[in-house]
């Protein structure tokens, strides 16, 4: 399998790499800054400098040329204004599913978050606000299109290690956390199984064996 990662310098984007380059994927993660370069390498994934910021729909089809899926995992980042939130996590989603369409990988996984499309909550912070805003109008956008998609809407993010065992369903999913560890796994069985296409899923730490949560979202 082939598979194209944006945000390919994202801690969950690394992760991903480094197990799908382990089983024998070839696996391109697109990154902004040169600098990432060697730690993409590392991964056994190859680095492509790739701005979704600034870059053409044909320029990124070209790098989705010969892919099996392509993965959304970029986002604008802590301390970035509401601007990046709509640039990145919003208009780079837009841009790498008409590319995706363009090459003809259907395909797509994209990383959203818990709280996506919802009314964000008195008081909240308002680049939280602006992200999950964001958010959510990626997710419209990708159901509109006729796309082999799967939308993953992890919890809070920790780096401990994984459990292998998570909660994983349609929405709503009550909060929590998990870790990435085991949203990388998550997403690599979600490569591994086109039934879950046209699902939009929630994501936390539970008991339930990642290989069993995920056939068991589209058997249900």
């Amino acid at each position: 399998m082939r598979v194209v990662i944006a945000g390919g310098h994202g801690q969950i984007a690394l992760r991903l790499e480094r197990i799908l380059s382990a089983r024998g994927d070839l696996v391109a993660g697109l990154i902004r800054d040169p600098a990432h370069t060697d730690d993409v390498a590392t991964t056994g994934a190859e680095p492509v400098i790739c701005d979704l910021e600034m870059t053409g729909v044909d320029e990124l089809a070209g790098h989705l040329a010969g892919a099996d899926a392509v993965v959304f995992a970029a986002g604008a980042g802590p301390g970035s204004g509401a601007a990046r939130k709509d640039t990145v996590d919003r208009a780079a989603s837009v841009l790498l599913a008409d590319a995706a369409e363009r090459a003809g990988v259907r395909r797509f996984l994209q990383i959203s978050s818990m709280g996506a499309g919802e009314p964000p909550r008195p008081g909240t912070d308002k680049a939280w606000a602006a992200y999950v805003k964001a958010k959510g109008e990626a997710e419209d956008d990708l159901r509109g299109r006729d796309l082999d998609w799967t939308v993953v809407r992890p919890g809070r993010l920790t780096d401990r290690p994984g459990t292998g065992l998570v909660t994983l369903a349609a929405p709503p999913v009550p909060r929590g956390e998990i870790s990435r560890d085991d949203v990388a796994a998550v997403l690599t069985a979600l490569l591994d199984t086109p039934a879950t296409r046209h699902r939009t899923l929630e994501l936390v730490g539970g008991d339930i064996p990642i290989d069993d949560a995920v056939r068991g979202t589209h058997t249900a």
